[in-house]
């Protein structure tokens, strides 16, 4: 594994109890940095930061754990403040959480679903980058990786909620990147395909199996091949990339 020099920045990682989430803090410790985990399962929490604490080389208090619901403002402020509290500051926000909502064509989604679906995904980092980047702005210096989606370029059929969502957070990714073009806060979003993480248990196996069908590679991505990629957009070697979609989809998208 290369070395990416993230010490002495503080990382959040929302989702950060499992798959890709989980993967980049494992990642980030490796590389120096302190990470607080935002998630909404406590006890999938408590047992991350138990694993992730217990690892060879991270000192005590290098992780830290927020009970947080993404689409709740309140909940979001005050996390933020905690995490601030805990460690000082936030050099980095990772926006992984997401879900997908189930499978199904769009006449066959309910209104509560899909909602459900663009605020998880889209709603929550908008809350999260509003919560921190005062943070970042007050301090000169801040790295955003926003974990989007193969499907929010091509759009993937009985996932129209979760394509949009994925869409949207492209799109905010653009705007807000060149809103803090110069101010030394990078923003960047990585497009991933299909991971085999628990998110798969939301989907009907005839989707998985599309998905695969569609990865020239014919593999799953492995969330430490993903961990990797956001490592390296969260550190200062990333200096002249912003508001940009950097492709890990195992050759599905060639643009």
């Amino acid at each position: 594994m290369n070395r990416i020099d993230l010490a002495g920045r503080t990382a959040v990682i929302t989702g950060g109890a499992r798959g890709i989430g989980y993967a980049a803090a494992e990642r980030m410790l490796a590389s120096g940095a302190a990470v607080a985990l935002w998630d909404v399962d406590g006890a999938k929490l408590a047992e991350a930061a138990a694993t992730l604490s217990a690892k060879d080389g991270v000192p005590a208090g290098r992780v830290s754990v927020h009970i947080v619901e993404l689409t709740d403002e309140n909940s979001v402020k005050a996390a933020a403040e905690a995490t601030v509290a805990g460690h000082g500051g936030i050099d980095i926000l990772v926006n992984n959480a997401g879900i997908t909502g189930g499978n199904g064509k769009l006449w066959e989604l309910t209104p509560d679903v899909w909602r459900r679906v663009i605020d998880v995904n889209l709603v929550g980092p908008f809350l999260t980058c509003r919560a921190i980047v005062p943070i970042m702005l007050a301090k000169g210096y801040g790295r955003i990786v926003n974990i989007a989606s193969i499907a929010g370029k091509e759009g993937n059929p009985n996932a129209s909620h979760y394509s949009a969502s994925k869409a949207g957070l492209i799109g905010l990714t653009k705007s807000l990147g060149k809103e803090l073009a110069t101010s030394n806060i990078l923003v960047n979003c990585i497009t991933p395909a299909a991971a085999k993480t628990e998110i798969f248990d939301q989907m009907k196996q005839e989707h998985i199996d599309f998905m695969l069908s569609k990865i020239p590679m014919s593999r799953f991505l492995q969330v430490d091949e993903a961990a990797a990629m956001i490592a390296w957009l969260s550190s200062e070697d990333c200096a002249f990339s912003t508001g940009a979609v950097f492709d890990i989809s195992g050759g599905r998208a060639v643009y």
